[in-house]
């Protein structure tokens, strides 16, 4: 066999990908100031020297005088043995550090020749950009929410469904218990975990699993659904924690980082999912669909993939800092499409202070309701009036007047009811605002309060149902229709499934009897005998719900 030198110049198109390679490492060294020095004498060739290890030969190495028959050319795709590299060969030495790949090549090759390292350095540090030291710093503290929850669902008959194939399934359901997965942030050593309502919603077990391979059984501190947001902890030692920002002084069109846990299982190591992009709008207002309920208010819009199972991770700024939680992604097939939605980290922050410290959400009360005006032809609004003012309350005592056009809030223009709502989403108790109202020369002061049936007394029926009574400041507050009867402020799970009550629902009648407050409920019950058939009725969206049960012991 012909001997081969360890150094060979290839032709066809290997040669042609390996010279493109070498010219563009050039082009990179010479931009950077740093072109190697071939040495006296060395021909400035596009050939590629390749050797055993896959790098290129010293220039103080010879090439052997012959080579062994059976052995493999350098570069040859054939095999020869077992162990051979075949396409391997063509891989660069592995480098400790960032720097890799041909440039890395390259650069080792001239430090060979006499370049300073200094340039290798330089483009080794270029590589750790502000995005790469966020997501370093970030997700550590990035976990996956694993859940299981029990549901209903259709039980095929193989009889019923293939012997009468022309009409309806059979009917039957069954339970079983359902996986799903989403993601979370630590926010404090002590397990403080922060994640989306819709995450943990009817959850019947919750597993954490940090980006360290731990896993850990959370407990469920408290969530509300209003602004989509959950607690859990978990009891672990040396706990990451994520640096947090602030959303208040974000600019548009600013790099933004996305973390989460996309596709659930789908992924089989724990490390959280980076994506990148910037923040296109502010203060975005997200009627939900599918499964959710309710708004998005005053969110953040960002082009970051978001996709499911990103549901609850952080948002991040170039710098590092959580300032916001990833909850919405506006799609229409189910992945991401460069519009996802996150919760400015201030609100979320201020909901699970709440939850954590008192158990339940104290949001602010104004006591006036508004609506929108001057609607075009395309549903379009420029401004919200005042629809009612109730007797009494804060707005009332600020001198605001049913039909009074509101011009600004806290010196943000109101153009939608939706902007009205998403700054009361952020006020506390106690919270002063600063009214606009057309034709006044200066704004008015309101000061939010609690909300009247926050602050009503609670009667316990049924060990575990809180209620309070109907009055016309909870009425209004709750927007019912009924005068009189017990709204129902708090419920267990177990006795929410038995009566089919939920909290907001007001009941009205027991049986043949009429309800008119709290106390006269719990007259009302304790004077049915155990064993009993009960019928409810309650009013749920103003309209009229009948339930039966059965009084226990």
């Amino acid at each position: 066999m012909p001997h081969r030198s360890s150094s060979v110049r290839r032709s066809g198109p290997t040669a042609l990908a390996l010279s493109a390679l070498a010219l563009s490492t050039l082009a990179l060294l010479l931009l950077s100031g740093c072109a190697p020095d071939t040495g006296e004498g060395a021909p400035a060739s596009d050939a590629v020297a390749l050797s055993g290890e896959g790098s290129p030969p010293s220039p103080d190495t010879e090439s052997p005088a012959s080579a062994p028959a059976s052995a493999s050319a350098p570069g040859d795709l054939r095999t020869s043995g077992s162990g051979s590299p075949g396409l391997t060969a063509l891989l660069p030495p592995r480098r400790e550090g960032a720097l890799a790949g041909a440039a890395g090549t390259a650069l080792a090759g001239a430090a060979g020749t006499g370049a300073t390292s200094a340039s290798a350095q330089d483009l080794d540090a270029s590589r750790t950009t502000a995005v790469v030291t966020a997501a370093a710093r970030v997700s550590p503290g990035v976990v996956a929410v694993n859940v299981l929850r029990t549901q209903q669902v259709q039980v095929r008959d193989p009889f019923w469904d293939d012997f009468f194939f022309f009409g309806p399934p059979s009917g039957r359901t069954a339970t079983r218990r359902v996986p799903s997965l989403g993601s979370g942030f630590i926010v404090d050593a002590s397990g403080v975990i922060l994640t989306n309502d819709h995450v943990v919603r009817g959850a019947e077990r919750i597993l954490v699993s940090l980006p360290d391979g731990r896993d850990a059984e959370a407990r469920l501190v408290g969530t509300d659904e209003a602004t989509d947001v959950a607690v859990l902890q978990v009891e672990l030692a040396d706990l990451p924690v994520v640096p947090v920002g602030r959303s208040d002084d974000l600019l548009i069109g600013e790099w933004t980082l996305a973390f989460g846990n996309p596709f659930g299982n789908l992924l089989s190591n724990p490390e959280p999912t980076v994506t990148v992009g910037v923040v296109s709008a502010l203060g975005r207002h997200i009627v939900a669909s599918g499964e959710e309920r309710g708004f998005y208010l005053g969110m953040i819009q960002t082009d970051a993939a978001i996709n499911p199972g990103n549901s609850g991770g952080p948002l991040v700024n170039a710098l590092g800092e959580v300032i916001g939680m990833n909850a919405s992604i506006f799609s229409r097939g189910g992945g991401s499409e460069g519009m996802g939605f996150a919760i400015p980290i201030e609100r979320v922050l201020r909901i699970a202070d709440d939850l954590i410290q008192h158990g339940r959400v104290r949001r602010a009360w104004s006591g006036m309701d508004v609506e929108p005006v001057d609607a075009d032809e395309f549903g379009r609004t420029r401004g919200v009036r005042a629809s009612r003012v109730t007797p009494g309350s804060p707005a009332e005592r600020a001198g605001i007047r049913e039909g009074d056009r509101i011009l600004e809030l806290n010196e943000r223009r109101l153009t939608t009811p939706l902007d009205f709502e998403a700054l009361l989403l952020d006020l506390r108790a106690g919270d002063e605002l600063r009214v606009g109202v057309e034709g006044r020369r200066s704004p008015l002061a309101l000061r939010a309060e609690e909300f009247p049936s926050q602050l009503a007394e609670r009667i316990t029926v049924l060990r575990d149902l809180q209620v309070v009574t109907l009055t016309p400041a909870i009425r209004d507050e709750q927007g019912v229709t009924s005068e009189e009867g017990a709204l129902v402020v708090d419920i267990a799970p177990a006795t929410q499934q038995i009566l089919g009550l939920r909290p907001g629902d007001v009941i009205v009648g027991l049986n043949n009897r009429g309800i008119r407050g709290a106390d006269d409920l719990a007259q009302a019950l304790g004077q049915i005998p155990a064993g009993s058939r009960v019928r409810l009725y309650f009013e749920r969206n103003r309209g009229l719900v009948a339930r039966d049960f059965v009084m226990g012991r």
